[in-house]
């Protein structure tokens, strides 16, 4: 049995969810955020709580339940606080600015990288060194997050790219003569 599935999502003061069909859809103070379920999980909405259970005992219903539990979780959590990755830049000359809605990357290539933050999605650039990405869809805050990260990967011998702050770096030894 999935012990995350059976948990059911308390609604915080504020937050309202309602369901249609297999479609749940939750409003907060910071926006709306809906998910649609797939046909093998049952969500019911009762004493100002979220309970997701599967629909028969297959492997899939199995999988789907817990997932289903933590997207819901994630929109309850997402319209309450929202969600934040913050990006770290090392490197001699390396920096990154906003102009507007685009965040200028300068990462050592022979042109610099322009990168348009998609709607739903806060980026900012307090530093020069720091880039923190900001929203309401834990998806998207981490899909926009690992594009910029893939424009200049950390590599692993003097630590030089674009990491998670809370990321470590394996290092290795360079070659020796």
């Amino acid at each position: 049995m999935s012990r995350i599935g059976k948990k059911p999502v308390d609604l915080p003061g504020g937050v309202s969810a309602s369901l249609s069909g297999q479609t749940i859809e939750v409003k907060g103070p910071k926006g709306t955020l809906s998910f649609t379920a797939t046909d093998d999980v049952t969500i019911t909405i009762a004493d100002n709580a979220v309970s997701v259970a599967p629909r028969g005992s297959s492997k899939r219903a199995r999988q789907q339940w817990g997932m289903s539990r933590t997207r819901i979780a994630n929109c309850v959590t997402g319209v309450t606080v929202g969600f934040k990755k913050e990006l770290e830049i090392n490197g001699v000359g390396y920096r990154a600015q906003m102009q507007g809605n685009v965040l200028k990357l300068a990462l050592g290539l022979s042109h610099d990288v322009n990168y348009e933050a998609p709607e739903g999605v806060t980026v900012t650039a307090p530093k020069q060194t720091v880039i923190i990405v900001e929203g309401i869809d834990a998806q998207a805050v981490g899909e926009v997050a690992a594009k910029i990260r893939k424009y200049r990967k950390p590599e692993p011998y003097k630590g030089k790219g674009i990491k998670y702050k809370d990321e470590y770096i394996f290092r290795k030894e360079g070659k020796k003569k």
